[in-house]
């Protein structure tokens, strides 16, 4: 996102407003990525060596402390803010959409997989209100998704990685996913690679041994 954003931002294709990374883990692993542009594809290695830092543009700014995440707040004008979880369910973009969701000029943008049960979801399937905090909060907010940036594999990479160590593997446990989705794949898992493997509900307990 911090990519696109610096696109945007170099082409005057957005307002000029500020932007917060409002994450202590994604700034942490931004600066790892900001060290590891060897693996980066041609393009990027050719903006980079353009003299265009990808991670550091403009108005951006890294909060890594509570004290700065809520500073965010008394920041007066449009602003965008990204923070985690994605699926809402934790982290401090609940304090955000607490604070924001009630009026109608803001955008929530939804980007990756929403998991049944989150905020997220709920947010994404249209819910008029939404518990955070152990509060019910009403969303007045335009909800949108972003599709395209989900770094999880499909089923045919799934399949080929427990492929790759089916001779160690005992049991497979499919624990992420649209449930029709999760059991098709345990399904191919068992018949195509010969392996248990299963779906379990929510409180399941299985003993592992080692």
């Amino acid at each position: 996102m911090l990519f696109e954003l610096n696109d945007l931002v170099g082409h005057h294709d957005i307002p000029d407003v500020k932007i917060f990374l409002d994450s202590p883990l994604a700034i942490k692993a931004t600066e790892i990525y900001r060290k590891s542009d060897k693996y980066f594809n041609q393009k990027t290695q050719h903006i980079i060596k353009g003299g265009d830092d990808v991670f550091k543009f403009p108005r951006l700014f890294f909060t890594e402390t509570k004290e700065e995440s809520m500073k965010i707040w008394e920041t007066k004008g449009p602003k965008i803010i990204m923070a985690g979880s994605g699926m809402a369910n934790g982290g401090r973009i609940v304090h955000h959409l607490k604070h924001y969701l009630h009026d109608p000029k803001n955008v929530v943008l939804l980007v990756g997989y929403q998991a049944a049960g989150t905020p997220g979801r709920r947010l994404s399937e249209g819910a008029k209100v939404v518990r955070l905090f152990g509060d019910d909060v009403a969303v007045k907010a335009k909800v949108r998704e972003l599709h395209g940036y989900s770094g999880h594999k499909d089923m045919d990479n799934l399949l080929e990685f427990v492929e790759a160590g089916k001779d160690t593997l005992k049991k497979i446990f499919v624990t992420i996913g649209e449930p029709k989705s999760s059991m098709f794949l345990a399904q191919r898992i068992r018949d195509y690679l010969g392996l248990d493997a299963i779906v379990p509900n929510p409180k399941d307990e299985h003993t592992l041994e080692f």
